[in-house]
């Protein structure tokens, strides 16, 4: 019976939504509607979904529950630090315009700290940065640029004498990086891909879908990429068998999609 209650539950939020919760992980996610659910004292996942539908609030706090919003800037340096000195270099040899995208961007670190890069390149006027998520709550609170200091541990001295005001307690990213990155709500699952990036960032996303949903985003990653463009993914997050969604490894959590 408690299956059924899920599943009926599973199918409701993809009709009212679009969010396939049948693509995640069932364990990972079960677990955690159940604390939501059990939160608010209701004992079946209909009564919560009947509640949901009628309660605004109630529905924002279980999408925001739904999405992992965990970042900070530079997270693990040493791969932003070959992109920097590396990658970027390597893409500016044969393209003066460089197409990135944050994928699942939560509240705005990583594609910020992408822009700084490309900017000390010296690019990032002619360059894209395109950052989405699914959780519109998070891409508001990444247009308005603003971060705990916690957020900025890792970020080189250089760039954050460059790019960061004191905001109060909290630190703010400069308009100029504000301005070049353009926010949008995306759903991996279901939103349609645009083409031709140099540069895919998705990481520690993945980890949360099925071994499924996992082989049709590998997939569409790569078909999004330009011949030679690289997918960086997260530190838990390493591919299998790159070939067989036509990457191939360049460097530790880099695939770069192969030459035609």
């Amino acid at each position: 019976m408690e299956d059924a209650d899920f599943s009926y539950f599973i199918k409701q939020i993809k009709h009212k939504t679009a969010i396939d919760l049948a693509q995640y992980k069932e364990a990972q996610m079960k677990r955690r509607l159940t604390t939501l659910r059990n939160k608010y004292g209701y004992m079946t996942f209909a009564a919560y979904l009947d509640a949901l539908v009628k309660d605004g609030k109630l529905m924002n706090e279980f999408l925001d529950r739904m999405t992992i919003n965990v970042s900070e800037f530079w997270r693990n340096p040493a791969r932003w630090a070959a992109l920097e000195q590396r990658f970027f270099p390597e893409m500016l040899k044969t393209n003066a315009r460089l197409k990135a995208w944050s994928a699942a961007c939560s509240t705005g670190e990583e594609p910020y700290t992408i822009a700084m890069i490309l900017d000390k390149l010296g690019v990032l006027d002619r360059s894209g940065v395109l950052a989405t998520d699914l959780d519109a709550k998070v891409i508001e609170k990444a247009m308005q640029g603003v971060y705990p200091e916690r957020a900025l541990k890792d970020v080189p001295p250089e760039y954050r004498n460059a790019y960061f005001r004191k905001h109060g307690d909290d630190y703010a990213v400069s308009d100029k990086l504000i301005r070049s990155v353009r926010f949008q709500q995306h759903n991996l699952l279901h939103s349609p891909f645009d083409k031709g990036f140099d540069l895919i960032v998705c990481r520690n996303v993945m980890i949360y879908f099925t071994e499924e949903a996992k082989h049709e985003l590998y997939h569409k990653f790569s078909d999004a990429l330009r011949p030679g463009g690289l997918l960086f993914v997260g530190s838990t997050e390493q591919i299998f068998s790159p070939a067989q969604y036509g990457l191939e490894t360049a460097e530790t959590f880099f695939y770069r999609r192969k030459q035609v």
